[in-house]
Order: C-alpha cells, then sequence, then structure tokens
C-alpha cells in the first residue's frame, strides 16, 4: 500500500473534474479525497502500487472534454489510517491566488440538448438546462472558489430530484453548480408596454417568438449579457434595429439554428462553408465565424440584404445557451444577435439599464 499526493492544474474548474476524479478513484479501489485548491485541484490517494500509476495516468488520458489539466505536482506520502475509509470529495479552499483559474462560459451540450428536446424529460423545454460539460460558468461567479454558494444560483435552493442528481457520483449533474430545473430554478419572464410582464416561462418564450416572428426587436438576456434580436431576413426589420441601436453600416452577426447532420444546414443556406469554416462554428467557444455570402442564382437570399452592406463576407454563429436554442427553433430561422449596448458602453446586463436604454 501507497499514498501519494497530486496538485493539478490547466483548466480543471467548473468542468466536472472533481466528480471525474472521484469516479476515477472509486474505479482503481483507492481511498482519499479531492479538493478545490487555488485554481488547482488537489488530490490524496492510495493503494497499490499498480492502481496508483494506471489512476495518474488516466488523470490525464480521460479527462472529461472541457478539462485541460497537467500535473503539476507529485510526491509521495505517508499512508493515513484517516483516509482508508473511502474516497470523498472535499470542500474547497482558496489558498494562494497566483494559481487560480476562472472557468469561462460554455455552450450546451448534446446530452442537455436531447433532453431539451425530449418530451419526457424532466427539463424538457426547460431554458436553463446545464450539467458539468456545459452551461453558464463566469457570469455566476461572484468569488472563488466556484462552489454553488459563491455563485448567483445559491439563491434557488435545489429540489429533491435536482439534489440527488448534485449528490451522486455517478450522475453526470454531481456537482454541477449552476443545476437548476422548473421546479427549483430561475424562470423566463418577457415584458413588452402592450402585454406587461409575463412569468409563465413557457408563455413568455412563445410571446417572445410571436413578436419576433412580427416583426419586433426583441432584448434577450443570455449568458453574459443582453443581445438584440430580431429576424435576419426581413429587410425592414433589420433596417429598424439599425436606425435604433444605432449601427448604420457596419456588419451584424446572425444566429442559425442547429440543421442536419453537423448542425450547420441552415447556416450553408446563407454562406460557403469550406472544413475550416465548420469546425470553428462547432468550437467549444462558439465564435462569430465569417464565411462568404452565397449568391447562387438557384437558391434566393435568406438573409436581408442590410445585414452586411457591401460586404462579401457575413458573420454567422451557432446558438450556444438553451434560451437561444428554443427561440431560434420556435421562430423556425436565422436571428440577428447584436450587443444592446450603445457604441463605446460596456456590456448591459440589468434590467432596468436595458429598459432605459
Amino acid at each position: 500500500l501507497q499514498a501519494r499526493r497530486w496538485w493539478v492544474g490547466g483548466r480543471v474548474q467548473g468542468v466536472g473534474f472533481r466528480p471525474f476524479v472521484y469516479r476515477c478513484a472509486r474505479r482503481y479501489q483507492l481511498s482519499g479525497w479531492v479538493r478545490n485548491h487555488a485554481g488547482q485541484v488537489e488530490i490524496e490517494a492510495q493503494g497499490e502500487t499498480a492502481a496508483l500509476a494506471a489512476f495518474e495516468q488516466a488523470l490525464i488520458n480521460e479527462a472529461p472534454p472541457l478539462a485541460q489539466p497537467k500535473i503539476v505536482q507529485v510526491e509521495a506520502m505517508a499512508v493515513d489510517a484517516s483516509n482508508a475509509a473511502g474516497f470523498i470529495i472535499r470542500p474547497s479552499t482558496l489558498g494562494d491566488s497566483r494559481h487560480v483559474y476562472v472557468p469561462p462560459d460554455y455552450f450546451t451540450c448534446a446530452q442537455c440538448l436531447d433532453e431539451l428536446r425530449d418530451p419526457a424529460d424532466r427539463r424538457h423545454r426547460y431554458p436553463f438546462i446545464n450539467c458539468t460539460q456545459c452551461g453558464p460558468r463566469y457570469t455566476l461567479i461572484a468569488c472563488l472558489p466556484y462552489d454553488r454558494p459563491n455563485t448567483s444560483l445559491a439563491a434557488f435552493p435545489l429540489c429533491p430530484a435536482c439534489q440527488y442528481e448534485y449528490s451522486n457520483p455517478l450522475d453526470r449533474r454531481f456537482h454541477a453548480e449552476p443545476l437548476a430545473c422548473p421546479v427549483c430554478g430561475p424562470q423566463l419572464q418577457y415584458y413588452d408596454e402592450d402585454t406587461g410582464i409575463i412569468d409563465d416561462t413557457p408563455v413568455a418564450l412563445l410571446q417572445c417568438v410571436r413578436a419576433l416572428q412580427a416583426g419586433y426587436i426583441i432584448a434577450v438576456k443570455g449568458v453574459g449579457g443582453y443581445h438584440l434580436m430580431c429576424d435576419a431576413a426581413s429587410e425592414r426589420t433589420v433596417g429598424r434595429l439599425r436606425l435604433t441601436k444605432p449601427r448604420p453600416h457596419k456588419p451584424l452577426a446572425v444566429m442559425f439554428p442547429l440543421r442536419g447532420t453537423d448542425g450547420l444546414d441552415a447556416v450553408r443556406d446563407a454562406v460557403h462553408l469550406d472544413p475550416l469554416h465548420a469546425s470553428l462554428l462547432l468550437d467549444p467557444m462558439r465564435p462569430i465565424v465569417l464565411a462568404v455570402a452565397r449568391t447562387d442564382a438557384q437558391r434566393p437570399p435568406v438573409l436581408a440584404a442590410c445585414i452586411a452592406p457591401n460586404l462579401a463576407d457575413i458573420g454567422v454563429m451557432l446558438p450556444y445557451s438553451p434560451l437561444h436554442h428554443l427561440l431560434l427553433n420556435d421562430f423556425g430561422g436565422a436571428l440577428v444577435a447584436t450587443s444592446a449596448n450603445r457604441r463605446g458602453e460596456p456590456v448591459l446586463t440589468d434590467n432596468t439599464e436595458v429598459e432605459l436604454h
């Protein structure tokens, strides 16, 4: 029996790394603990020599898709009888701030999208679905370490079903800090001067889609702040957006719904995509990608000409939040998505401030 301690750095915060370590330790019959410590993950484990070696390899080779771990330091430890009872996740500690890593926000993963579309799932069409491999991180954090009490989700106590997922080491939402569902999580709200405030999530979503289809411009609060969104095919609506923002000449980015086997068929209707464009669009960071607009005679334009006046390229992107997916799918086409702040001003995140603008 031997014991070792590892410090693992890199991208290991907010990506389900501690639950992954827990499951690995259980698989190799190791005892000990894991915790977040000053932006790194600290692990202490004891077991057979071969099992410890295999565990160390698995930490790098089998890490969660969003993780980018690197072993910073390993040291041999004396076997500790107090660690013999099993493997646990200990509470996080702050420690030295020099190595603190603030996790970015992530796009909605394929498993959550499947649940979002499944009428039998309890999170069916829930705009704030997430798990350890996706969802908001940076925009939720009030302070570090990255634990639920230090995020804005602390105001939403978990219901029994979510608490079970959060506490179950075999569940993919084990220690998913932004965990939520329609019963215990945030709700969608819609407001305009005619209807007032709609607090019911399905009704609010329906009203928003109807407004977009009717040619209205909607301020949508997403991950990281507000977007102004409108029908990207309507010359009249996009022209009004340019006058209102104001943004008279600069090109506007367009968000497309996922369509087809790789999700890019709707994008291909509007622009020419080569393999590089496609891989960039599907990157976890979900960037805006410049691609050449289609001018095929046999294909009528699917976007308003004033999206990018006098330019051959259009900035295209895919939805990255569950709310975006719901809006685009229900709307049935592409939407302009441009920041709601005025030129040179910070990104708008406060509801009252958006109304004033």
